[in-house]
């Protein structure tokens, strides 16, 4: 059985794996799930003829919303209690599957994982793991030479590894989809660390600083205390923040800052401007609706914004969220870029991010 490892939120694993199985009978690939607990993995089997390279050779992870990453299984490993770096090594040269030239290895420990000890040893365990794989010739001599792909090995605990490869040209940009981030003690909320994740997980690196940068004017409705606005501000952007709520007096300060006492889903601005952003805790479809209207309208080119999923029907809610966006930008004439993403930084919420093309 052909398989495939995929990274999702702890408790969403039916989520992720009923949209993995969907996209793949979209691009012509069946299979189905296993859901591991909430651990925050699932398996995908392939029963064939299609193969997991196949697979993410036609499906780019960034059209999958509550699949952070993923990696091909080449080999599910019992490990022995005293050389488990040459039970790995045995098991890549003993695999029926091609593995793509590799240069570095990954070792990933299950999101959830309630045994610190697992967490020291992989830490420890990783550089006689590289070095024995290079000896082997399973590893490129140079780990920082490109390649196309990277070896991954998934400790599951000390008993278990799910070993295998990613492709460079499509896994997640942080490993299992989980950015590090620090939240500075200047900002008003944890919320802050969304919209930096979103930034970070939705816009391409290289042109980032095209869609923050240069002065750009942005909204923020449901502001209060002020996040998503902090994190405006700190890219130079002058802000209306539209809430009835009270903003953090720091963040006033400013001067980047105008707060609108308003209801967010009825206030519109004069002028048109370059984010909308809003992470206002009401019905899913309500929010949809908004931020297609602000596009519909061209009050903004670029907009992020939450959608917060009813917890027994979190996938339908999201495909009728979807469909509404599209029909609503189709109707209204406009091209867009539609991304989602259930972050790291988010509980019950996804994230979207629409830009106007036009």
């Amino acid at each position: 059985m052909e398989q495939l490892v995929a990274f999702c939120r702890p408790g969403f694993e039916t989520e992720a794996g009923r949209e993995l199985t969907d996209a793949a009978a979209g691009v012509g690939i069946y299979g189905y799930f296993e859901p591991c607990g909430n651990r925050g993995f699932l398996l995908f089997n392939l029963p064939g003829p299609e193969l997991p390279l196949d697979l993410l050779q036609r499906l780019p992870l960034t059209e999958l919303v509550f699949v952070r990453d993923w990696f091909v299984v080449v080999s599910d490993v019992s490990l022995p209690t005293t050389d488990r770096v040459g039970a790995i090594v045995d098991s890549l040269r003993q695999a029926d599957t091609a593995i793509p030239n590799c240069a570095r290895i990954e070792v990933r420990l299950p999101e959830v994982n309630a045994d610190a000890d697992l967490g020291r040893f992989s830490r420890k365990w990783v550089a006689p793991l590289s070095r024995a794989l290079r000896g082997a010739g399973l590893l490129d001599g140079d780990q920082d030479k490109w390649a196309k792909a990277r070896l991954e090995v998934l400790l599951v605990d000390f008993g278990r590894a799910l070993v295998g490869f990613s492709l460079t040209s499509n896994r997640a940009r942080y490993v299992s989809g989980i950015p590090r981030l620090r939240l500075p003690a200047s900002a008003p909320s944890r919320s802050a660390l969304k919209l930096e994740e979103a930034w970070k997980v939705f816009l391409p690196e290289e042109t980032a600083l095209d869609y923050l940068g240069g002065g750009k004017k942005a909204v923020d409705l449901g502001a209060a205390p002020g996040g998503w606005t902090w994190q405006l501000v700190r890219q130079g952007m002058l802000v209306t923040a539209v809430d009835n709520g009270p903003m953090n007096p720091e963040l006033m300060a400013s001067g980047h800052v105008e707060h609108v006492m308003a209801d967010g889903y009825q206030w519109r601005p004069k002028r048109a401007v370059d984010w909308m952003v809003c992470d206002i805790v009401d019905q899913p479809k309500k929010t949809a609706r908004l931020a297609a209207d602000w596009l519909g309208g061209k009050l903004c080119r670029y907009t992020i914004f939450n959608l917060k999923l009813p917890m027994k029907k979190r996938y339908e809610e999201w495909l009728a969220c979807r469909e509404l966006l599209v029909e609503q930008l189709e109707a209204a004439d406009i091209r867009y870029r539609l991304r989602a993403r259930h972050l790291y930084h988010d509980r019950e919420e996804i994230t979207c991010f629409v830009e106007r093309l036009d």
